[in-house]
């Protein structure tokens, strides 16, 4: 494979803004569904927002398990699914651990992130990466040698090992605390 193009998000710029969220399921009017969705994480090693959709895993769970063949996978490691081919039988739903394919409630077929491959193949971010005011989501090639803070999973992802997932994600740091000084004050 020449590429593997995926996602980086950086949690220490996300807001939650849900701006990716909205940008997303404007361009893909038709589908009635969005692709991308922002998480609230809170737990105790890391907190803050998740931008989520497809991972364009190396190793897909959903052309693994598609019964009909509706998935390939192209060249530069985008997933893409053909919806004319898909019966709804949700195989791919129930084999993602990242809950990527979601059915249309519409038309009862499967859908899902396509990483905007029209707009990459003219040059263009996808519409989630170009609405995101913070710039905590951009593409990625893994092929490349990445940063030492791009990491492959964070505490509440699924496994990677399986599907290899083709995201990465910068860690937030500590949470600041602008009211606390390091020194009490005594007046």
């Amino acid at each position: 494979m020449a590429k593997q193009l995926g996602f980086l998000i950086n949690l220490k710029r996300c807001i939650g803004c849900h701006g990716c969220e909205f940008a997303c399921r404007n361009e893909y009017q038709a589908n009635s569904i969005g692709h991308r969705r922002v998480i609230n994480i809170a737990n105790p090693e890391i907190f803050g927002f998740l931008s989520m959709a497809c991972n364009h895993c190396a190793n897909p769970e959903c052309i693994r398990s598609c019964p009909q063949k509706c998935y390939q996978k192209r060249r530069d490691g985008i997933v893409i699914h053909n919806s004319t081919r898909c019966d709804g039988c949700g195989s791919c739903i129930g084999a993602c651990p990242y809950r990527s394919p979601r059915l249309n409630p519409l038309n009862k077929k499967t859908s899902k992130c396509n990483l905007c491959f029209t707009r990459l193949d003219k040059g263009k971010n996808p519409i989630c990466v170009g609405a995101c005011v913070q710039e905590a989501l951009k593409t990625i090639d893994l092929t490349e040698q990445l940063p030492d803070e791009y990491k492959e999973t964070i505490p509440t992802f699924p496994s990677v090992r399986l599907t290899k997932p083709s995201v990465r994600f910068i860690l937030p740091g500590n949470p600041r605390c602008s009211w606390k000084t390091v020194k009490e004050r005594r007046y």
